[in-house]
């Protein structure tokens, strides 16, 4: 038996001739450098390297040969298609390098340009009023209370000295909250001062009291220049032993100087209020003419009508029949209690002329007035 013609050269398969391996090659490496981003790259990549590409479908070819064959084209096949894969990955690291620095500079950001397209918000100017008053007498050691706004009539009235047969307890100035039942009578109010929450401090809280009630009220008044429904009061009560009107003085003046400043000072004017005994009304010293203007022809005030003086609320010494209704004993203790318009405070400290701008929500009333911590 004869050995095997190892020598024996058999006819290749078309696709596998050194050529067409070449051709191949050179096609997809000519594709690949043609492209110019990263998808036209990926296309590439599928018709050259991809299952269905030329050296993939040769590579398959390379089972047909006779096993002499077999090697030499493996190696051919192998050789270019690792050429492929190579200018494949540098291509891509080329084209990403490119994507990467035109990013950069098509979305770069100019942080030195101006960032306030939106506008700044800011708190209601009675918010902050509100709490720059709370923050007065806090540091003089009252305390902050609270109270319901749709209140008893006993709160808001009886308890306060105030008589049935009072003007202020008739529909003109008071709403009144209908019952369950619909029927008129339900011994309900929406408070129409804070002087309830007064009440509720003596029976609540062990003497001696010094309280400060801010907070929502209500009048049927119609709303114009210098009236409004709803408002916001904030009111005052301390009950010790010993206080007089001097007391009441005192604070007086403590407030309106950290409201407007040095200077300025309080007077006292008599009067008459249900809930004190003795009474009164309250002015303050004019905050643009500081008095100046009075008798002056040559240098008019509009603010205080060249009178010297602003009224600002009233006050007075706690009336004892209230001491008595909240079971205090008006032997051993007085007080006193003032109260105004959160407001007309507010009005006077910054020149707003119309009631009506400070209640409507128009943005570009409280913007000015921006923020305050």
């Amino acid at each position: 038996m004869s050995a095997p013609n190892k020598s024996y050269d058999p006819v290749e398969v078309e696709a596998l001739q050194p050529q067409q391996i070449e051709q191949m090659r050179d096609e997809a490496l000519a594709a690949i450098a043609a492209a110019t981003d990263l998808d036209a790259l990926a296309h590439v990549k599928t018709a050259h390297a991809g299952g269905g590409s030329p050296l993939a479908l040769a590579n398959r070819e390379i089972g047909a040969l006779p096993p002499q064959a077999k090697a030499e084209a493996g190696k051919r096949v192998g050789q270019a298609r690792g050429a492929v894969n190579k200018a494949l990955a540098a291509r891509q690291g080329e084209l990403e390098a490119e994507r990467d620095a035109r990013v950069l500079v098509e979305e770069a950001v100019d942080v030195t340009l101006p960032y306030g397209r939106a506008t700044a918000g800011a708190r209601h100017p009675l918010a902050t009023l509100s709490d720059r008053i709370e923050d007065i007498f806090v540091a003089m050691g009252y305390e902050v209370a609270e109270g319901p706004e749709v209140e008893a009539e006993w709160f808001n009235f009886d308890a306060l000295n105030i008589s049935v047969d009072n003007p202020v307890r008739s529909e003109q100035d008071t709403f009144f909250v209908a019952a369950a039942d619909g029927s008129e009578d339900s011994g309900m109010v929406l408070r129409t001062h804070t002087s309830g929450v007064q009440i509720r401090s003596l029976l609540e809280r062990e003497l001696p009291v010094y309280v400060i009630a801010p907070g929502r009220v209500y009048r049927s008044d119609e709303l114009d220049a210098t009236h409004t429904p709803v408002f916001r009061q904030v009111e005052l009560l301390a009950v010790d032993e010993g206080l007089t009107m001097a007391d009441l003085k005192g604070t007086l003046d403590h407030m309106v100087v950290s409201l407007f400043g040095e200077g300025m000072t309080t007077r006292l004017r008599p009067n008459h209020f249900p809930f004190t005994e003795p009474s009164a009304e309250m002015d303050m010293l004019c905050y643009v003419c500081r008095g100046e203007s009075v008798g002056n022809p040559d240098r008019p005030c509009r603010t205080c009508s060249s009178e010297g003086w602003i009224e600002l609320g009233g006050c007075g010494i706690v009336n004892p029949k209230v001491l008595i209704a909240c079971g205090v004993d008006p032997q051993k203790y007085s007080g006193f209690a003032f109260g105004f318009g959160i407001e007309r405070m507010l009005m006077f400290r910054h020149n707003v002329e119309d009631m009506r701008d400070i209640v409507e929500g128009d943005v570009r009333f409280t913007l000015p007035f921006g923020m305050e911590i």
